[in-house]
């Protein structure tokens, strides 16, 4: 039933294909990689070559790279937008501290944060994970209100508040205890494969759990001028000639020019 819904909303979200594993993994998977590795690494490279002012100046520049790269592909301007914000205050505080260790302990506590934001999403019925999810698959607006899609991604924000909390806990100890190189290590170990296999069961998790999702698309009837006949919609958009505003379509009426309109028939469905 998704996939029928995707389809006959396709028109008006911009065309939908049916989710796979490996288009959902390789929609999502390279920017994962970019946020991910590239600023701690430049910032891991301008600290040893130049010192924290040139390691922070780095991972800054890397961050707004990706930012622009970002809103140039299309990608979600609010979460880019945040991202940015974050980096240009880890930046300020990094630089007035004058410590790795400040600057580095700001996205260890961001995760603890991020892992309280998905636990409170499951409990206002808007998961965190849903809406994340929505920029490696474009779920149509009106199948993100249903039971099933909420069900299932108020699960995986679920898993995925559990993860930045334990993740964080664990950095943060290292991060205070160990030494820079452990620290990265530990970052790296925390970071690209437990996540990696998280990504790998949510696809999955998704894919299984809005194959059968029964859901409807919305009644696509222009209101006032749909009548049902044997399970189809029809809809007569002959104007009255004596009508001065018969050559104006209405918001319900099909957009078809004036010579061509007629009878349309559309399934019940909204195929």
């Amino acid at each position: 039933m998704v996939r029928e819904a995707s389809e006959a909303s396709a028109e008006r979200e911009g065309g939908l294909t049916e989710p796979t594993f490996r288009g959902v993994l390789l929609t999502g998977l390279p920017g994962f990689l970019r946020e991910g590795f590239l600023p701690v690494g430049a910032f891991y490279g301008g600290l040893r070559l130049s010192g924290l002012v040139a390691g922070i100046a780095a991972s800054t520049a890397v961050s707004v790279l990706i930012y622009l790269y970002e809103r140039r592909a299309g990608r979600d301007g609010l979460l880019v937008r945040v991202s940015l914000a974050f980096v240009a205050l880890q930046t300020a505080v990094g630089l007035a501290a004058n410590s790795a260790t400040v600057y580095l302990a700001q996205p260890v506590l961001a995760n603890a944060a991020w892992g309280l934001a998905f636990f409170v999403s499951v409990a206002i019925r808007r998961p965190l994970a849903g809406a994340l999810a929505c920029a490696w698959y474009p779920f149509p607006r009106w199948f993100r209100q249903t039971e099933p899609f909420k069900r299932v991604y108020g699960i995986q924000s679920l898993v995925w508040g559990a993860y930045f909390l334990i993740r964080s806990g664990v950095r943060l100890a290292v991060l205070l205890n160990g030494s820079l190189e452990s620290f990265l290590l530990t970052v790296f170990l925390t970071g690209a494969p437990m996540m990696f296999l998280l990504i790998a069961w949510s696809i999955r998790h998704s894919i299984r759990g809005l194959a059968d999702a029964d859901v409807d698309p919305p009644d696509l009837t222009p209101s006032g001028r749909g009548a049902t006949l044997d399970g189809e919609h029809t809809f007569v958009t002959l104007p009255d000639p004596g009508d001065a505003n018969a050559d104006r379509p209405t918001a319900g009426d099909l957009e078809v020019p004036h010579g061509l309109r007629r009878r349309a028939w559309i399934s019940a469905d909204g195929a």
